[in-house]
């Protein structure tokens, strides 16, 4: 099993206090055994590759998951990227492919490609660049791409290829994970709603946050005290609703509206429904958010990615949970 956290967006913190935090967090998830952070991009956030090479240049091992969306940059851009901070640093990076983005983003950048056809953009954008990591020369007339005789130099240590990642859950989303060999990230409905079935491909991954604690109540207190209800917000998630093409925006949305209280169990998605983050949580004792993930992973989730933490010691909380989770049964 593979545990990343995620970085917290830039626009909320000054620029000086950004570079620390970052800093910080990578550190004592690096400490408490977490094998990277996903770092996000959109039109509003800090260039996701100089937080990649802060956080490295912070760290031992940590390994940043860098959100990479083919409209920011060309593949040999890309692929550049990654050698050139393997060559300077012999450090190895992870890439979570991105397909689309914000209404708003894709708007300003002017692309008007629906739904499938970005999935399909992104799988010709990923070959190109990792046959350029892999040393390869290539010639290529695509749909979306045309190169010829492109070489990259210096070409990344095979040692140091980057793990590569995709978000969704739409039929076109599994069919380019399974073209790049990628680990197919989603965010899952309650377990009661998930069986063997729901869950197609390998090579899996699931996002959500944790507040554990070692009495459920005290858990439950510190969730309701962090997401309070936020007519605003609301407002604002069924107005991303509206919009968005996400085929998991729509489904885990519906579950969040069909749920009293947006709760099953230890699965909430209340900070979903307020517009305060974009993936589950799950609230309770440690024992309680352990079994949770235990269910995650007998499906067959191999790679889960916690949410942006609070500080060090709910991360410490978080961690008692793993810990029991990965425990054999007596």
């Amino acid at each position: 099993m593979k545990l990343f956290t995620t970085a917290p967006p830039s626009v909320r913190s000054s620029a000086g206090d950004y570079l620390s935090r970052i800093a910080d967090i990578a550190r004592w998830h690096e400490d408490a055994g977490v094998e990277g952070m996903l770092i996000y991009t959109d039109n509003s956030l800090m260039d996701p590759w100089t937080v990649a090479q802060a956080t490295i240049e912070r760290t031992s091992k940590f390994v940043p998951l860098v959100a990479t969306q083919p409209l920011y940059m060309h593949p040999l851009a890309a692929a550049r990227k990654i050698s050139s901070l393997g060559f300077l640093y012999g450090r190895k990076l992870a890439l979570n492919m991105v397909a689309g983005g914000f209404v708003r983003d894709l708007k300003q950048l002017g692309d008007q490609a629906e739904h499938d056809p970005r999935y399909d953009r992104l799988t010709e954008y990923s070959q190109i660049m990792m046959a350029l990591l892999h040393g390869e020369t290539v010639t290529l007339a695509g749909e979306y791409y045309q190169v010829e005789g492109l070489r990259l130099e210096p070409a990344l240590d095979e040692v140091l290829m980057p793990d590569l990642f995709v978000s969704g859950m739409s039929p076109a989303c599994q069919a380019t994970a399974a073209t790049l060999g990628a680990t197919r990230l989603s965010y899952t409905k309650p377990r009661e709603q998930l069986d063997q079935a729901a869950v197609t491909g390998k090579n899996l991954g699931v996002r959500f946050g944790v507040i554990a604690r070692p009495r459920s109540e005290d858990a439950w207190e510190e969730a309701r005290a962090r997401f309070p209800a936020d007519r605003r917000g609301q407002l604002a998630h069924r107005m991303a609703q509206g919009t968005s093409d996400s085929i998991w925006h729509q489904q885990i949305s519906a579950v969040a509206e069909e749920l009293e209280d947006a709760r099953s169990g230890a699965y909430w998605l209340f900070p979903i429904k307020n517009y305060k983050t974009f993936c589950p949580y799950l609230v309770g004792s440690y024992e309680e958010v352990a079994d949770y993930i235990q269910s995650y992973i007998s499906l067959g989730f191999e790679t889960l990615i916690l949410d942006v933490p609070q500080g060090r010691d709910d991360l410490g909380h978080t961690m008692r949970a793993f810990d029991l989770c990965q425990q054999p049964a007596v």
